[in-house]
């Protein structure tokens, strides 16, 4: 029986694998899945801004509005004159191409049609982009690389697409104990104390005539919430509490809250004060804390609305991963590459000169293996 085989590089492939591979990305990506919404409404921790998808250009503005803050004009005093002008920051996110690919050897190392090495190749490079964004996104949130000896990045990275990494300034950086890096000591473990630390920071920090921004909470079914994403080493300091008010009460509480079927809620560990905690091993982790620089710490990542933005422009395909295919070695070899446009970025303005976080607070603690 004759088959129909699809060959290297017809653009009916190229089409199909590229929207493929986007929504394989999509559903792997821990980030993309849980805390992942379009545009600067978007009632979650990382908004795609898709300005540049359609559009030429290597640059996305956003713009944070400050609340207003005059006092009402009482009585029949005149207004006129008087009110108040809408105080804009802008922060911005650049864009650049991300390639990878897979050679997928000889024709006597395949012994298999396109088709099937077209489909191991999206599966495989659907679980690689998927790490690139999660990696890259920790670290931007963090403001960090760290020690992570896991990730695909090495520790020397600076960063992607002209975006550094900005660290925590100090209204948004929290340690377990102690106020800096060097006076963390091997108690100060992530605790139900720290989580509360970090709501009333959230809650009371910033807005009206302080010039700092206040953290958004993200709206679910009208209820605010936040979200702290944790290493495992933390959860473990947090999870062994086992007395009353503790561990077990913050398991039941992720059941009855209100909006616990929304993504946000979905695979937390638990639920505590309007907060969902969650844990993931990309956490970035730390050597060099305490008074002897030689604790191990980890930054657990405490959300709220707009805490990161990621930027796609579109390849060429009108989508936003392009798919490539091409013979090599008189067409012995078959090579299929895949690429981005995108940039992503922390979320941070200039407010009277002074770099600002938005909608993140660093929760630094001690963080060691249990094991």
């Amino acid at each position: 029986m004759s088959k129909t085989i699809i060959g290297l590089n017809d653009p009916k492939a190229v089409k199909r694998y590229s929207a493929f591979l986007a929504v394989d990305v999509g559903r792997e990506s821990y980030f993309n899945r849980k805390f992942m919404g379009v545009g600067v409404e978007a009632q979650t921790p990382l908004q795609t801004l898709p300005h540049l998808e359609n559009d030429a250009g290597d640059q996305i503005s956003y713009d944070l509005c400050m609340q207003l803050k005059m006092q009402p004009i009482e009585s029949d005093a005149i207004l006129e004159g008087k009110e108040e002008d809408l105080k804009f920051y802008t922060d911005s996110v650049y864009i650049d191409q991300m390639r990878g690919g897979v050679n997928t050897g000889g024709r006597m190392t395949r012994k298999r049609t396109i088709h099937d090495l077209r489909k191991i190749a999206r599966v495989r490079q659907s679980e690689w982009w998927a790490r690139i964004f999660d990696e890259l996104i920790f670290m931007y949130l963090s403001g960090a690389r760290g020690v992570n000896s896991d990730y695909i990045y090495p520790t020397s990275y600076p960063g992607f697409a002209n975006n550094p990494f900005v660290s925590p300034d100090t209204n948004h950086q929290m340690f377990g104990d102690g106020t800096t890096k060097a006076t963390v000591t091997s108690g100060g473990v992530m605790s139900l104390t720290m989580i509360e630390r970090a709501v009333t920071r959230a809650s009371t920090m910033g807005g009206g005539a302080t010039g700092i921004p206040a953290i958004q909470p993200i709206r679910i079914e009208g209820e605010e919430r936040y979200v702290i994403v944790m290493h495992p080493f933390q959860s473990h300091a947090l999870r062994t509490v086992t007395s009353t008010g503790q561990w077990l009460d913050v398991q039941k509480a992720l059941a009855t809250a209100i909006g616990n079927k929304s993504p946000i809620f979905m695979g937390g560990m638990g639920y505590h004060r309007g907060v969902v905690l969650h844990e993931h091993r990309a956490v970035i982790r730390f050597s060099d804390y305490g008074a002897g620089a030689n604790l191990p710490a980890a930054r657990a990542l405490f959300m709220g609305r707009q805490a990161g933005v990621v930027a796609f422009g579109s390849p060429g395909t009108g989508l936003r991963f392009d798919w490539h295919e091409e013979s090599r070695d008189n067409g012995n070899q078959a090579v299929i590459s895949t690429s981005t446009i995108c940039g992503i970025k922390k979320t941070n303005f200039s407010v009277a000169g002074t770099a600002l976080d938005f909608g993140a607070i660093a929760l630094d603690t001690y963080a060691i293996d249990p094991a």
